[in-house]
């Protein structure tokens, strides 16, 4: 860590080292942070517990290589059951983004060591007052009837005072995994931070649990005993498992001796380098305050979720991260008064204190620097249009209340964020119909819930199997056994998710859709409709149970659909490469789709590819594909020999301890998918679209074999149907040719438009009336818009005294032109621009400009005569 942050008693770095050390010395694995974002999870967004990354082996879903684990996990709370992105910012420890130290045993270790551990860590290693910690204990639940964790109890006492041991309730000392799956009571431990004085007025004891912001949990020990079912009863698990977590930044603002975690060095240099960037010093405002506390924590949470490979988008966790950079952007610009993107430049303070732990923070910090100032920019723009609109509102409004519906349309439609448009009407001596914002917010979360609401049945287990093995890198059919069903009820459809004893079903992940086909016994037919992987276990959805769920079926895979898929997978390999080796090293995968008609891949990159570029992308891949390199597969090679091999590692991918390693000749990635036996069968490689889909971040669309000769077929059809129409067999020539007519005529076209301008121009001034102050034109024409401007500035050139309002219809669409003379703008107080909105309501339109030309478009051309009538009256007073 750089010197200019060492002014603690102990870094947060090395409280962080001491942890994973403790327990390493405890013959503890210790594991390297998952991803923040989680890919192939339909239960979670994003890893917002350090169990996540463990959930398959708390389940029994996948085999336990390392009975005793800890770590450090980044952890985001912003979404679903565990939200707490609105407290952040006005307390002093809600966080986004936190991070979770975490020690586990797997039917290993249980409540002796686990408690015994943790407070020889606090007490001996990290020096914490004994006297300032308390410890909870799960008091029971009649309606679970669990009594008393006496177990956890019994321990404690061996180690601290017993009127330091507190019982506590179901929610605050029962932890579960959510509505179904393991659970168990917890032990927390608080620390009371508040000074002696404060201590002696009021004990510990009544505040824990009290939301004071100074007596803090700070580590909680979960005991994971049972299995909550659909029913809600609860059933012993086959092993006891350990889960803890301890907040970091709580932690370091524990033993850094300060009274709010923003007061850490986790985020106290963040909040320097944004006071010194907005002019701002953090203790002098409240308002300040909060708007720095929200961008310190927020821009935390952007910056790793882009590291793991999450960018700001419109949908899913894309929504979300967008929306926590808006938060930060809107309170920047409400109370720092920052009209300019700025968060961005927090990047490089950010990877001074993090980049040494966490390597993808330093080594993508370009790439996030450009995407938050982008959408720092667009968010910007999205404001100065809400502004727009809210003014418009209050100008169409008849009383002190905004109404609900426009509030909720200014959210919804425009992003504008609600408490701004509070804060706005404040100012200006009103306020909204909450009660209305209210009912259009909630019908729109009913309308959402009711479109994602999923009802999931328990598990019917057949067979108790230790393991589902995939053989569908070997084969495509087998003979498998059903081991366990259950139903899954959505607003649209009942199906069934079935998990054999093994299967050659791909399950969908790391970007390739999942395999489909049919189970077959005797004349019991069924077809899987799709394969997914859920908590390690794979799934294969159908509308229908088998007949006989203790017989053998034979499980086939739909080869066409398989192969179609690998061909588009092998070439996405193909195309990183050369990528990679066109425009450069810094190309880094950031996203793909592989389906059998298609292929999509995302990857880093700042500025649109050429032409040229793209067409030796192309003949790179191609020239692979006709040398038919063979595959080279390394199953379950170790990482290391895996990184030693030069192998192309994704960020923001969880990796275990071995990896698979798909090579075609220089392309190495480590991969789950399926590929071609030899390049040859993809055939022929083709980029069908090359775009932009965020700041840094390019996208390509493309299509293999038999896609590929299609597209190649209708390219030369639609060429044969140019060659008849030109009459040609030199299409270029002729195209050349009528190009060249183009032009000519459309001079001509101009020099009439003119002449006719010129002749109207004498007509207009003649019928010219006579107004207070100067001349009144007003006039429905056959001319486009363009001519019509050119034809008004004319006028204008020649004569200072005039007001030309000139109506037309192009193209089926109304369209109104004013011009108001200078003189007349400032001596009658005329403005174009304003009162062109007022003509425009005719023709059930908008418009604007400057206060001496405006116009305006519409959808009623029959309105032109009543706005032409209104203009008249209107400055004929």
């Amino acid at each position: 860590m750089s010197a200019k942050f060492d002014r603690y008693m102990i870094s947060s770095q090395e409280i962080r080292r001491k942890f994973l050390l403790f327990f390493s010395e405890k013959e503890h694995h210790i594991f390297p942070s998952a991803p923040m974002v989680i890919k192939d999870d339909p239960t979670l967004m994003f890893t917002n517990a350090g169990m996540n990354q463990f959930k398959d082996l708390i389940l029994g879903n996948a085999e336990i290589q390392h009975a005793r684990v800890a770590d450090t996990q980044k952890c985001l709370r912003v979404s679903g059951k565990h939200n707490d992105l609105e407290e952040v910012g006005h307390d002093t420890y809600h966080h986004t983004m936190f991070e979770m130290l975490g020690n586990w045993s797997f039917g290993d270790y249980f409540k002796k060591e686990a408690i015994a551990w943790a407070w020889e860590l606090l007490t001996d290693v990290y020096g914490l007052d004994k006297d300032r910690l308390f410890v909870t204990v799960f008091e029971g639940d009649e309606g679970d009837d669990l009594g008393m964790d006496r177990e956890a109890f019994r321990e404690w006492s061996n180690i601290v005072p017993e009127d330091r041991i507190l019982m506590g309730n179901k929610k605050d000392n029962f932890w579960e995994m959510g509505d179904q799956g393991p659970c168990g009571p917890s032990s927390e431990i608080h620390i009371d931070l508040r000074s002696d004085e404060e201590r002696r007025a009021q004990s510990g004891t009544e505040l824990v649990n009290q939301d004071h912001p100074l007596v803090v949990e700070i580590w909680n020990l979960v005991f994971m005993e049972y299995n909550r079912l659909a029913d809600g009863s609860l059933v012993h698990l086959p092993k006891k498992h350990v889960d803890t977590g301890m907040g970091f930044e709580r932690l370091c603002m524990a033993l850094q001796g300060v009274k709010s975690n923003y007061d850490t060095d986790v985020f106290k240099p963040i909040i320097d380098k944004i006071g010194a960037l907005t002019d701002h010093t953090y203790g002098e405002n409240e308002k300040a305050d909060i708007a720095m506390r929200v961008v310190a924590d927020h821009v935390r949470a952007i910056a790793f979720s882009i590291v793991d490979g999450q960018l700001p988008g419109n949908n899913g966790a894309g929504y979300v991260i967008r929306r926590i950079l808006r938060r930060a952007s809107r309170y920047g610009f409400t109370f720092l008064d920052q009209k300019e993107p700025f968060i961005y430049k927090l990047i490089e303070v950010l990877d001074e204190l993090m980049g040494y732990f966490f390597e993808g923070l330093r080594q993508q910090k370009d790439l996030i620097e450009k995407v938050i100032q982008e959408e720092e920019a667009s968010f910007l723009r999205t404001l100065e249009q809400g502004l727009k609109h809210l003014d418009q509102y209050l100008s169409e409004s008849k009383s002190n209340e905004l109404a609900g519906d426009k509030v909720f349309e200014l959210y919804d439609t425009y992003g504008f964020p609600t408490d701004l448009t509070e804060l706005i009407l404040r100012e200006c001596g009103m306020e909204m119909n909450r009660a209305e914002y209210e009912q259009e917010l909630n019908r729109q979360k009913e309308r959402s819930r009711a479109a994602a609401e999923v009802t999931t049945d328990d598990w019917v287990v057949l067979t108790h199997d230790e393991k589902e093995e995939f053989v569908g890198y070997d084969y495509l059919e087998t003979d498998v056994r059903v081991t366990r069903y259950r139903k899954v009820k959505t607003k649209k459809a009942e199906l069934f998710q079935i998990a054999f004893n093994l299967t050659p079903f791909y399950p969908e992940g790391g970007g390739q859709v999942g395999d489909r086909g049919y189970i077959q016994c005797d004349d019991d037919k069924i077809e899987i409709l799709d394969t997914k992987k859920e908590n390690n276990l794979i799934v294969h959805m159908t509308t229908e149970l088998p007949r006989y769920t203790d017989r053998t079926y034979k499980a086939v895979v739909d080869s066409s659909v398989r192969r179609r898929t690998e061909n588009n997978h092998s070439a996405t390999h193909l195309l990183h490469k050369a990528l990679r080796e066109v425009l450069g090293d810094h190309v880094e995968q950031r996203g793909s789709l592989v389906h059998p008609d298609h292929l999509r891949f995302d990857f880093s990159h700042f500025q649109k590819m050429s032409d040229e570029e793209i067409k030796r992308v192309e003949d790179w891949v191609n020239l692979r594909v006709r040398q038919n390199i063979q595959l080279e597969e390394h199953r379950s090679v170790p990482m290391s020999t895996a990184k030693d091999m030069g192998t192309m590692m994704l960020f923001g991918e969880k990796y275990g301890d071995t990896v698979r390693v798909i090579q075609f000749g220089e392309s190495l990635e480590l991969c789950g998918g399926t590929h071609v036996p030899s390049t040859g069968q993809i055939g022929h490689f083709k980029i069908v679209s090359e775009s932009a889909i965020a700041a840094g971040i390019r996208r390509i669309e493309a299509i293999t074999a038999d896609k590929a000769d299609a597209y190649f077929r209708e390219q030369e059809g639609l060429l044969q149907q140019v060659k008849v129409l030109l009459k040609s067999q030199d299409p270029l020539k002729s195209i050349a040719q009528l190009r060249d007519e183009n032009h000519k005529m459309q001079r001509q076209i101009e020099s009439l438009l003119a002449e006719k301008a010129g002749g109207l121009k004498d007509e207009l001034l003649k019928d010219a009336i006579a107004i207070d102050g100067g001349r009144l034109i007003v006039a429905k024409v056959d001319l486009d818009p363009g001519s019509i401007k050119n034809l008004a500035f004319e006028l204008k050139a020649e004569n200072d005294d005039l007001v030309v309002v000139i109506a037309t219809v192009h193209n089926g669409k109304p369209n109104l032109n004013l011009l108001v003379c200078e003189p007349l703008v400032k001596s009658k107080d005329w403005n174009a621009g304003k009162i062109i909105r007022d003509l425009a309501q005719e023709i059930k339109g908008g418009g604007g400009g400057q206060p001496f030309f405006a116009s305006a478009g519409g959808k009623e051309a029959g309105g032109i005569d009543r706005a032409l009538e209104k203009a008249k009256e209107l400055f004929q007073g």
